[in-house]
């Protein structure tokens, strides 16, 4: 079996809508002035986007925060970037790289934790 690394997405209800309508299999599209998909490197980071952030600016009032593999060699051509403290690292994913990011994605995107404000 080829090696993947686990990596987490911080998403709001109306992207985890999305995600649901395609079988939990991949990310929608970047929206116009979104240039960047940026997974994260782990769980601590991703729940501090979705509680601090997503769940308090999202119109759905959610915080979401999911949990998905890729294959390692295909993350390889990508940098991690340290955006804070050293549990802020995350891939800088081009949006027109997203839909072969999707196929490169091994099973299923999981919802691990949601965050609620409204």
């Amino acid at each position: 079996m080829e090696p993947t690394t686990t990596l987490y997405r911080p998403l709001d209800g109306n992207e985890l809508s999305l995600i649901a309508a395609s079988g939990y299999r991949e990310f929608p599209p970047r929206l116009p002035g979104q240039p960047i998909f940026y997974p994260v490197l782990n769980e601590e980071y991703a729940i501090q986007i979705a509680r601090d952030w997503n769940a308090k600016n999202s119109e759905t009032g959610m915080g979401i925060v999911t949990k998905f593999r890729v294959k390692t060699a295909y993350l390889s051509k990508f940098e991690i970037h340290t955006v804070g403290a050293r549990i802020h690292r995350e891939y800088w994913i081009p949006s027109a790289e997203l839909s072969e990011f999707n196929r490169n994605i091994v099973g299923l995107i999981e919802v691990i934790a949601e965050f609620h404000d409204k």
